[in-house]
């Protein structure tokens, strides 16, 4: 695994076997971040990342210059490698938080320019997360969530609902405030 663009391309992460995690395929990362290219500035965005395991997606986002990243997961050990790695790769931008995320949504009260989850496939629940999200309102006006999820979850008929990417088994559905 490693960071695909920005500051630290190329730059590998090293996550500990024993953590239960599936990191998102470089291959996905490398194509949401081109379509992110052409829709944020990534140095004025403020991100949110939800179930963030290793923290693959908050190091791609620091190393695109994003302006300040919550990295959120109930896993002591995913946290503790997150901050380890930021520091060892010098960002600044990320702060970490071990919640629930389901609770954290209900407790936030900071907004975001950009929320991305990778929730586990298998996880029930999945699909109340654009609800909780636009319920909270955590998105700025224009913000953008983006969900990752199987094939298996289809929110065209959401009212956010902007459009849905797919490669190989990763899917993406993108959100949008209105």
């Amino acid at each position: 695994m490693r960071v695909v663009s920005g500051t630290h391309k190329g730059r590998l992460i090293h996550p500990s076997s024993n953590m239960a995690v599936r990191p998102t395929t470089d291959f996905a990362k490398e194509s949401l971040f081109n379509i992110l290219n052409n829709r944020i500035d990534f140095e004025e965005t403020s991100v949110l990342d939800l179930f963030a395991g290793t923290g693959s997606i908050t190091y791609e986002f620091a190393s695109r210059g994003a302006k300040d990243i919550t990295a959120v997961d109930i896993n002591q050990r995913c946290n503790g490698f997150i901050r380890m790695t930021a520091d060892s790769f010098g960002f600044s931008n990320i702060r970490t938080v071990r919640a629930d995320v389901f609770a954290f949504l209900g407790f936030c009260k900071v907004k975001y320019n950009l929320i991305f989850a990778d929730p586990p496939y298998d996880m029930k629940n999945i699909s109340l997360l654009p609800d909780l999200i636009f319920n909270n309102k955590l998105l700025n006006d224009g913000g953008l969530f983006i969900l990752e999820h199987s094939r298996n979850l289809n929110f065209s008929k959401h009212p956010a609902f902007l459009e849905h990417r797919n490669y190989g088994k990763v899917n993406f559905s993108f959100f949008k405030t209105v």
